[in-house]
């Protein structure tokens, strides 16, 4: 008995007119604010920024979901508008506002099932929930799981030491704040549940403590020098 083939709900040429109307979107969402956007202080939220982190979750999550056996396509879409309203929403709305947009181009951009455009609009309106992922759909699970693993790693290590820089601090203070990145992806990775996630979150915080530990060792050697030298 053969393995069944399921077919795709959504073509590469209707994902890519996708990924060029979210990244369209993004983009207008600045240039719209007047006063030059909304916590536009740190680079990570431009449009640039926002667009290339839902594109890893995109990658990630279809990973999971192919893994786990999610619906692929449900979780791509999903993943690809879960923050296009990032930049002009609050916070706190930005999921249902994601969903909103979502829907609104789903259904006049094709003729896809009224099941799937559901699916993909509940998974980007649960996105942020902060419960056991046990509590929501495989899919949702996996575009979460995505989500959370994007600011785990070597990611989450660049953009701590972007805000360094911002914050005016010095590489002798590099250490320390990796210190917070390696705390703060182990807090994210107690929340996943599957077994494709765990193997990411181990790797990836595996090579944030051996970035930490290297740079413990080097600061360590600079201040020895200073002291010496002082």
């Amino acid at each position: 008995m053969g393995v069944e083939i399921k077919e795709s709900t959504v073509s590469e040429e209707e994902f890519e007119a996708m990924r060029r109307f979210v990244y369209d979107y993004l983009a207008a969402s600045v240039e719209n604010e007047e006063d030059g956007g909304r916590m536009r202080w740190y680079p990570w939220h431009s449009a640039e920024y926002r667009y290339n982190h839902i594109l890893n979750v995109v990658d990630l999550g279809a990973h999971i979901a192919e893994r786990e056996g999610a619906d692929v396509d449900v979780v791509r879409v999903a993943a690809l508008f879960h923050d296009i309203a990032k930049l002009d929403a609050d916070q706190d709305a930005h999921a249902e506002e994601g969903a909103r947009v979502a829907r609104e181009y789903l259904t006049s951009h094709g003729d896809y099932p009224q099941s799937f455009v559901e699916e993909v609009c509940q998974s980007i309106e649960e996105h942020s929930y902060q419960g056991s992922l046990t509590d929501v759909s495989l899919e949702t699970r996996c575009l979460i799981e995505g989500d959370i693993l994007d600011k785990v790693g070597a990611n989450g290590t660049a953009l701590m030491l972007l805000r360094m820089g911002y914050e005016a601090r010095t590489h002798m203070d590099a250490a320390e704040m990796i210190e917070r990145v390696l705390e703060r992806g182990r807090d994210h990775a107690q929340r996943i549940e599957s077994a494709t996630g765990e193997s990411i979150a181990y790797q990836r915080l595996k090579r944030v403590k051996w970035f930490r530990e290297w740079l413990e060792e080097e600061v360590a050697e600079m201040e020895r020098l200073k002291q010496r030298n002082g």
